[in-house]
């Protein structure tokens, strides 16, 4: 059985009849739509095709970039293709994991989306020791500031491991409350 995939992003004003007519055209089934931002992956359209596929299934949409715009997220999704034993096609672009020539080009493409992630992380890495040597650290800014963690320390009494009795007036949590404490 083949299936299809058609989405369009929110907020355009386009619709998804131009791809589903060439879905059809193509010998198309059952075409699931969508109307959300490629980049995410919470689309349950989606995933209802991919939890829907049965080996010898096909897996087809308009244009390559109509399944994802993230070429970790499209990975995923041919993984997630190929575990099933179902095929997939591009109408656009000639792509067809069906054919060998299909399931090269595939690869390929996963060979630079790998090469490109190792890059980032390289490059990451680099980025990380260079602010160490900086003297900056990573992470998110403390919520309290340094005289707030003072006052707070003041007022509750340092090394104490509970809330205070006192009302503090530093609005935040217990939680942070709790942390800056334990800190001291």
């Amino acid at each position: 059985m083949l299936l299809g995939y058609a989405r369009v992003s929110k907020g355009e004003t386009q619709d998804t009849r131009l791809q589903e007519t060439a879905l059809r055209a193509a010998g198309v089934e059952r075409v699931f739509t969508e109307q959300a931002s490629g980049g995410r992956w919470e689309r349950p359209q989606l995933h209802r095709l991919l939890d829907q596929l049965r080996p010898a299934d096909g897996v087809v949409v308009w244009k390559l970039d109509r399944l994802s715009r993230s070429l970790k997220a499209l990975l995923h999704i041919m993984e997630r293709i190929a575990q099933a034993e179902a095929g997939f096609r591009s109408l656009t672009e000639a792509i067809d994991t069906t054919t060998p020539a299909g399931r090269m080009l595939m690869q390929m493409v996963g060979s630079f989306a790998e090469f490109e992630r190792a890059m980032i992380r390289e490059r990451t890495q680099a980025g990380l020791a260079i602010a160490r040597a900086e003297g900056r650290t990573g992470g998110r800014r403390p919520k309290l500031g340094p005289q707030q963690q003072t006052a707070m320390v003041e007022i509750c009494g340092y090394g104490q491991r509970r809330l205070c009795v006192r009302p503090l007036r530093l609005d935040r949590s217990g939680v942070t409350q709790r942390r800056v404490r334990s800190c001291r």
